[in-house]
């Protein structure tokens, strides 16, 4: 048995070294790859679109300002300014989104992290403020003279924003048939009594994923009793699925929670919910719940991506690290690499993948001689590079250093009803992220499912899961 033992120790030990060696030279090379590729779509935009589109590995200023906002620094952090009416709002952005320094500048110590934050400091126009705390969310706010106002939009006036959808999104009549709506709210897919309903429930997807995730998994499957009872909401998010993906949102924290509000909150009246979110969208989910304290009746969170900053350490850059920590294996970690660490690679599988989804779903139907259904594939490729670039960082990094307090406001101002569910094989998101919220919100109750990864935690087992939703409805509702 010891011999056994040292010998899986060996292996293992092995195994690791020859992943860390293998990523290193991967991504050594894909560094380089997105650089050049940096090039060839500042030339690929100038043709196409007639202009030079700016990129975060070149200025990040520039490529936040291109859509028409104004980049501040406040205390050492980069936000940006929205306006409306005779207030200027700012709001957080998340520095990944310029600073990723290569693999190879990081092994050899040579830091560019702190050099382009200096950068981009240094080019900014300095701000200083009042934080406010209102509702949950953390905003800084200017009440100022209109006629700054109107100076400022005619200045945010002059900018050109780039054509709905640009050269390298699908244009087919599902991905732009939000264009033709006169008011940009959420795809919204409804289910249950209109005016007899006792309850509402609000389920919001993961990243790269749509409301089918939801309604063709759980909606077939709820009893009688339940659909007659709750009203259920399932939502596309911004830039998700049949939403609105304007190309100059930065797809900030309060540009999907004010969409969800306008969507879904105000337009049916929704006075108390319980809300069911998996992954990315716990974050919004507890945001939310922070926001409305007296509306939630319960949270579902599924495979929720809290990992606790050790104190000393830069929130944002240590989650991208934890979610993409640039290894060739797992494949799934590989991939999520890939689309949080390289701006034009990930762009480019935007191009090949969303561009022809089309073409991709008639292949796989084909194959597969259409014994599957594709609502997967159809969520996973209904997005633009420019939604899920802006909401991977500005969500699940950018909210690193939020996280610990809507988790703490949870605990202590809500009395709604805490239930964490993890799938035990999941790769993407480690099972220990729900036994930190567990240990952030004693209260919260966490069901860790063997054999099941961050998809089939759902996908596979959507009826028994159904009857553990409508429980936990049931019991809250007792409480």
């Amino acid at each position: 048995m010891a011999v056994m033992g040292k010998t899986k120790s060996v292996l293992t030990l092995t195994g690791r070294v020859i992943n860390e060696a293998v990523s290193f030279i991967v991504f050594s090379l894909l560094d380089l790859f997105d650089f050049l590729l940096c090039y060839v779509y500042k030339l690929a935009d100038f043709f196409m679109e007639a202009e030079w589109k700016p990129c975060y590995c070149s200025s990040g200023k520039e490529a936040i300002t291109s859509s028409g906002k104004i980049l501040v620094s406040e205390q050492g952090k980069s936000k940006i300014v929205c306006l409306s009416s005779s207030k200027l709002q700012l709001e957080e952005i998340s520095d990944t989104l310029y600073t990723r320094p290569s693999l190879v500048s990081e092994v050899s110590n040579l830091t560019v992290t702190e050099l382009k934050r200096l950068k981009v400091t240094d080019r900014t126009i300095n701000v200083q403020s009042c934080e406010k705390i209102k509702n949950g969310t953390v905003r800084s706010t200017f009440t100022v003279n209109s006629t700054i106002v109107e100076m400022l939009q005619g200045k945010i006036g002059k900018q050109q924003l780039h054509p709905i959808p640009r050269w390298s999104d699908c244009d087919c009549k599902l991905c732009i048939s939000w264009t033709s709506s006169c008011k940009e709210t959420l795809f919204v897919r409804a289910e249950g009594p209109k005016d007899k309903a006792r309850e509402d429930v609000l389920f919001i997807h993961g990243f790269i994923s749509s409301s089918a995730f939801w309604t063709e998994t759980l909606f077939p499957n709820f009893s009688s009793a339940a659909k007659s009872t709750y009203r259920l909401f399932a939502i596309d998010l911004l830039g998700f699925g049949r939403s609105p993906k304007p190309t100059d949102s930065l797809y900030t924290l309060r540009e999907h929670l004010d969409m969800i509000e306008q969507s879904v909150l105000e337009p049916y009246k929704i006075k108390s919910l319980h809300i069911v979110a998996h992954s990315l969208g716990c974050i919004l989910a507890l945001a939310l719940a922070v926001k409305h304290p007296g509306c939630v009746k319960s949270l579902t969170l599924l495979a929720p991506p809290y990992y606790p900053v050790p104190k000393g350490t830069q929130a944002t850059q240590y989650v991208m690290r934890r979610v993409a920590p640039r290894r060739v294996w797992p494949l799934i970690s590989f991939g999520a690499s890939l689309a949080c660490w390289y701006e034009h690679i990930s762009r480019t599988i935007c191009l090949l993948i969303c561009k022809n989804h089309r073409l991709w779903e008639f292949l796989t139907k084909l194959v597969t001689r259409n014994r599957i259904r594709t609502f997967l594939l159809e969520g996973f490729f209904l997005h633009t590079h420019n939604a899920a670039w802006h909401t991977l960082h500005n969500i699940i990094c950018g909210t690193a250093s939020k996280l610990d307090a809507y988790m703490d406001a949870v605990r202590d101002h809500l009395k709604c009803d805490v239930a964490v569910f993890h799938g035990q094989d999941d790769e993407l998101i480690p099972v220990e992220c729900s036994h930190n919220v567990k240990a952030r919100i004693p209260r919260a109750r966490v069901k860790v499912i063997e054999k099941k990864d961050h998809i089939t935690i759902v996908v596979g087992r959507q009826k028994s899961f159904a009857r553990e939703l409508e429980e936990i409805w049931r019991n809250s509702s007792r409480n």
